[in-house]
């Protein structure tokens, strides 16, 4: 355990401290880290993602393990969704938020890159089915919730924003090429390697810049959803695949998975909307931090 965690995952999550600890001292500025995680979205992630889904087996992917994690997010979802708003008495729109920082995880710059080093790409292709999963699923639903919560019907330009989305096309044009198995000239793989190689430093980097500009001191609401994040997903990931599938290979990896902090997409989505942070980026902090002892554990 202290092995896996010392040389496998703060290595990764040191990205993640070494921005937030710059942005504190205002080494780094806020513009800058901006700057940093629109490159790494719209130049680095993309190439990820196309390595990535390009060279996954799709014959052998365990949609029945897919299909049981999706249910454990659509479930993680309405529960922290209710408790947010009956409990902690959150609005409609950060209540929804909130929900996503319980299901969507960090999976493709902090889980895929941890899981590599410890399982090696073959062994993360689970991580790489989620990732799949929540950039193309989950990641619609939310933006298209928001547009309905705001009060926006479905404009086109929202349908343009979603439809031009780099991640989604990115997702569709390598699915159809693996599904094709259209060959892939080595130098343009070669080329996805070396510019997805700086996705997950870069855009962890300026998560951690950005996210020291907010008070990070616990209330009820972010003790409660990080509790959901960090103890409720994955115990119910695990009930699920213990009642339904419990040989199933990829349980592992689901659960690994399910223990890892919040992605930043909910904090992006937050002030995209004009919804107040203050509960969402404490969230995305406590649980990068105390994940990592979770994490270690599970691995």
């Amino acid at each position: 355990m202290l092995h896996v965690l010392t040389h496998n995952i703060l290595p990764v999550f040191s990205m993640l401290a070494l921005g937030f600890l710059l942005g504190r001292v205002r080494t780094a500025s806020l513009e800058e880290a901006r700057a940093v995680n629109r490159i790494a979205f719209l130049v680095l992630q993309p190439p990820l993602i196309f390595m990535l889904l390009t060279g996954m087996d799709l014959a052998g992917v365990r949609w029945d393990a897919v299909g049981l994690y999706a249910l454990c997010e659509v479930v993680a979802f309405l529960a922290t969704f209710a408790l947010a708003r009956a409990v902690f008495r959150c609005g409609v729109a950060e209540a929804f938020l909130l929900g996503m920082a319980v299901t969507f995880v960090n999976s493709l710059l902090y889980l895929w890159p941890i899981a590599t080093l410890i399982y090696g790409e073959a062994g993360a292709i689970p991580i790489s089915a989620i990732v799949a999963l929540d950039a193309s699923v989950s990641f619609v639903f939310f933006i298209v919730g928001m547009e309905v919560i705001a009060g926006k019907s479905l404009r086109a330009a929202t349908l343009r924003r979603i439809g031009a989305n780099p991640v989604i096309l990115t997702i569709v044009a390598s699915l159809v090429l693996n599904v094709l198995r259209l060959p892939i000239p080595e130098p343009v793989l070669t080329a996805a390697r070396f510019a997805g190689a700086g996705a997950a430093p870069m855009t962890l980097f300026a998560m951690g810049v950005v996210l020291s500009h907010h008070a990070i001191r616990p209330n009820a609401t972010i003790a409660g959803v990080s509790a959901m994040k960090l103890i409720l997903f994955p115990a119910l990931v695990w009930a699920v695949f213990a009642a339904f599938s419990p040989e199933n290979p990829w349980r592992d990896l689901f659960l690994l998975n399910a223990a890892g902090p919040s992605g930043a997409m909910a904090f992006s989505l937050a002030l995209l909307y004009g919804v107040r942070p203050g509960n969402i980026a404490p969230v995305i902090v406590w649980t990068s931090t105390l994940s990592l002892i979770s994490l270690a554990w599970l691995a």
